[in-house]
């Protein structure tokens, strides 16, 4: 299934010059969605994975999900000011400004490195995927992969990352 059919392209948003890539279609088609999350899962299956780790928000949509499928637990990292215990915070560089990322301290129950699945919606200049990475190892986890439902091969964001085995259900140049 070509998945770029449920993906709507707006130009200038959120700032001119950027070309965002919706999901909400994506999310809106069972079918669509259904083969999302199968291949996510396909891909990550029989990976020793511990937790499932997701940016807010729309990683969530995809992380819940798989962290299920993969019998992992599910690991929030959440915008500046939303999680109610004491968090690392990991601020980082967008393609548009600049942002920051919070995890529990206490995400991964404090017990050596637990192997972990980050999930994204979409992978552009690797900002906020390896902000989120730095903060699983400050919790106590071990990357174990990147899933990412859509790629932008042209910001290069994929060489920022610290290394593990990355995989995206749609690539664009």
């Amino acid at each position: 299934m070509d998945l770029t059919h449920y993906v709507r392209n707006i130009p200038d948003f959120p700032k001119p010059g950027i070309i965002f890539r919706d999901i909400t279609p994506l999310l809106g088609t069972a079918e669509a969605l259904q083969f999302a999350l199968d291949t996510l899962t396909e891909q990550f299956d029989g990976t020793a994975i511990d937790y499932v780790a997701a940016i807010e928000a729309r990683g969530f949509l995809f992380g819940v999900t798989l962290a299920d499928r993969l019998n992992a637990g599910f690991v929030p990292i959440r915008k500046p000011g939303k999680l109610p215990g004491p968090s690392y915070r990991q601020n980082y560089a967008l393609e548009y400004g600049s942002d920051g990322l919070e995890i529990h301290q206490d995400a991964f129950g404090g017990s050596g490195q637990k192997r972990v699945l980050l999930i994204d919606d979409v992978l552009a200049t690797g900002g906020t995927a390896s902000a989120a990475a730095t903060l699983l190892a400050k919790a106590g986890g071990k990357l174990a992969g990147y899933g990412f439902v859509i790629e932008l091969l042209a910001l290069e964001g994929r060489e920022q990352l610290p290394k593990a085995p990355v995989f995206s259900l749609i690539t664009y140049s």
